[in-house]
């Protein structure tokens, strides 16, 4: 997965790099630049089926140290004090300008059964150039089994376990926003370029991500109980980032 996003990424930077090309800017040009922070937002929202009531799935999920960092892989995950974690995502970068982003995340308990997650400083970093706002919350509903219209049945039929009489849908949503600075001669280009570049390559980067990160979580309980992985139609994943012109 770290080299498609790699690859994701360069043919990105390669778009800025033709334009930067295309600009034909003298090394004046560039040093006269007043570097500006840009935003970059992505929004989604997405969920799972578990084979298990709400209080087995909030249990699971509760014992987040002992999943956490499993399922992050490959992405490199180590304990940050109380809840928290601290993820590094891997090695990017063009024009001689390289960064490895790190981030600290937090998953609270839960607060009237929502899970919250979000971005904390970690000790002793100060992020080159950039900052990461992350925010996630995820839901818990219970749903009878004859309700559901992803297969249960069909993955339960010949394997000796018994259809649960419910299931728990986790549903969550997903905000990510990261500014940052750029090297100056970044800032010769149309701030539009900039922008959209940065915002499509957030975007996939979360698109890379994230289902995986989902899949590996609901393998891994159903692993834990001996039960079969509820199928594809169970997962869904969807962007819910609005149109700049829109806003």
């Amino acid at each position: 997965m770290h080299s498609q996003i790699r690859n994701r990424k360069f043919e990105i930077f390669s778009e800025v790099e033709s334009a930067f090309a295309d600009a034909h800017l003298s090394a004046e040009q560039i040093e006269t630049t007043t570097p500006v922070l840009f935003d970059f937002e992505t929004h989604f929202q997405g969920g799972m089926g578990m084979y298990g009531d709400p209080q087995t799935v909030a249990e699971y999920l509760n014992d987040h140290d002992g999943w956490f960092c499993r399922c992050a892989q490959p992405m490199a995950a180590e304990p940050l004090g109380e809840n928290g974690y601290t993820l590094i995502i891997g090695k990017f970068g063009s024009f001689g300008y390289e960064v490895e982003p790190k981030m600290g995340v937090v998953l609270l308990p839960p607060d009237r059964g929502v899970y919250n997650m979000h971005s904390i400083p970690v000790p002793g970093y100060t992020p080159p150039g950039y900052e990461v706002d992350y925010r996630a919350s995820m839901r818990l509903t219970e749903t009878p089994s004859q309700e559901i219209d992803w297969g249960v049945k069909g993955k339960f039929k010949n394997t000796g376990f018994e259809l649960p009489p419910v299931v728990t849908q986790v549903e969550w949503q997903l905000h990510l926003k990261v500014t940052v600075q750029f090297p100056k001669f970044i800032y010769k280009l149309p701030q539009s370029l900039i922008q959209t570049t940065g915002d499509r390559l957030l975007a996939q980067i979360v698109r890379q991500i994230s289902p995986r990160l989902t899949l590996k979580v609901q393998k891994d309980f159903h692993a834990r109980l001996g039960l079969p992985v509820p199928p594809k139609q169970s997962r869904h994943f969807s962007s819910t980032t609005r149109n700049r012109e829109e806003s």
